[in-house]
């Protein structure tokens, strides 16, 4: 007899509880994840700075996007409602966002503010408040506020600038070759979203290669853009015309991590992840994977809206330990920790560096998974950049938390599956970020009944 997953909701946070059948869980069946949260954003975005209307089937349902849409209806973009099977956006064309009546609020998507600096700031004129929950208004804004001052922006913020909320306000900038200290899409994407509106070519060079959903999209939507791979850097030539388009956007590999690592670890299981984003610079996931041996083969694969897609299926394997840095990092910076999930459960010890990146997300990353792992009674060992995990590990059921990172959340929930006794996942409601459907789909799976 297999015992429920219960989710209780203490006000103001959920607690998700697991507690999984002494013989285990069989992972079986086809699924398909919610749309991929980088491309949503920037179609919100790109669609209401366009002429015309952009229509988008696949749209995440998530918070962080609920919070783009939100930012541009208060500046006067027409968005039909997200749920819709196919999304409307009529777009206001460049330069033409309105001053808001209020406060624009991020909550907790840092895409969403970070991106939305660029064009707020190249509104000549018009002035803008912009803040988020208390995780956002912890993390770093002067990684974009600094060359957007380069070109000519005012923003001011709390700490010197670096911290919402923010004030900006709206003037003329000039184009600028920046040489980005860290190999950033949201450092990246923000100047070249600037750089529409500025008279000139507006250029980024970055030390790795960052996702590349922003280049993609610009030159769909009829942006003049130039990419180098050799030297890292784009180019954009303003000022833009842009004109509305229809997207289609696919799975997102960041929620499928989820699922390819719970195939990876479970006996027996058998599954297959469709309509899955495979963008070059977003599979490091699937390399760190191969190259732990895991059993993964890329079905059907096509091309969606300019994306590559393919169907995942990911069979059980024994894993075995592998080090993650340098260049892959950067493309697969939001799937570490699950694959320090993964990374458990392997033969030897997994090293993680040059992820210093991780400890200015939704939380610390880093020392949130290290000390939660641990209390399942895993060894993971914290680095300044990174973690040490050590393999073939033996969890005992406990109390964690996720301190409201959806990722965390997530990944906490697939160590479960190799957990004995029960889990219990303090501030769980945090997965609704990027995959409202998270905790259903895990039940599903596993052959559990869901209720709360």
């Amino acid at each position: 007899m297999t015992a429920p997953i219960h989710l209780t909701e203490p006000n103001p946070h959920q607690t998700l509880t697991l507690a999984l059948p002494k013989d285990g869980v069989t992972l079986q069946g086809r699924i398909q994840v919610p749309g991929d949260k980088s491309i949503s954003h920037r179609s919100l975005m790109l669609g209401a700075i366009a002429q015309g209307e952009t229509r988008i089937k696949g749209l995440l349902l998530g918070e962080d996007p609920r919070s783009t849409a939100a930012c541009f209806r208060a500046m006067g973009v027409g968005l039909s409602p997200l749920d819709d099977d196919w999304v409307t956006v009529q777009g206001v064309g460049l330069g033409h966002l309105q001053e808001p009546i209020d406060v624009l609020n991020a909550g907790n998507s840092g895409t969403t503010l970070r991106l939305m600096l660029g064009l707020l700031a190249a509104h000549p004129g018009q002035f803008f408040t912009v803040t988020g929950d208390s995780s956002l208004r912890s993390r770093p804004m002067d990684r974009v506020i600094t060359p957007l001052t380069q070109m000519g922006a005012e923003i001011w913020g709390r700490q010197g600038n670096r911290l919402a909320p923010l004030a900006v306000r709206g003037r003329s900038l000039k184009p600028i070759h920046y040489q980005s200290p860290v190999a950033s899409a949201q450092v990246k994407s923000c100047i070249l979203l600037a750089g529409l509106m500025t008279d000139g070519a507006t250029t980024v060079t970055e030390p790795s290669r960052s996702r590349d959903h922003s280049e993609r999209m610009l030159r769909a939507f009829g942006a003049d853009l130039t990419v180098d791979p050799d030297s890292c850097s784009v180019t954009v030539h303003g000022p833009a015309s842009l004109t509305g388009q229809t997207v289609v956007v696919p799975g997102d590999i960041s929620s499928a991590a989820f699922w390819l690592v719970a195939g990876a670890i479970t006996p027996g299981a058998d599954l297959v992840v469709e309509n899955v984003g495979i963008n070059p610079t977003r599979t490091g996931i699937l390399e760190a994977l191969q190259a732990m041996e895991a059993d993964i083969t890329l079905e059907n694969p096509r091309q969606v809206t300019g994306e590559p897609v393919a169907d995942l299926r990911v069979r059980h394997s024994t894993l075995k330990a592998t080090q993650i840095s340098g260049d892959l990092v950067p493309r697969m910076i939001d799937e570490i920790p699950v694959l320090a999930i993964a990374a458990l459960f392997a033969k030897g010890t997994t090293v993680i560096a040059d992820a210093a990146e991780l400890r200015v997300k939704e939380c610390d990353r880093i020392t949130t998974m290290a000390t939660q792992l641990n209390r399942l009674g895993a060894k993971v060992e914290e680095r300044p950049d990174g973690l040490v995990i050590q393999g073939e590990a033996q969890l005992q059921g406990a109390d964690v938390d996720s301190y409201g990172d959806h990722r965390v959340a997530m990944s906490l929930a697939i160590a479960a599956l190799r957990t004995q006794g029960t889990l219990q996942i303090h501030r769980a409601e945090a997965a609704a970020i990027s995959y409202p459907g998270f905790i259903g789909t895990l039940a599903e799976l596993c052959g559990l009944a869901s209720s709360s």
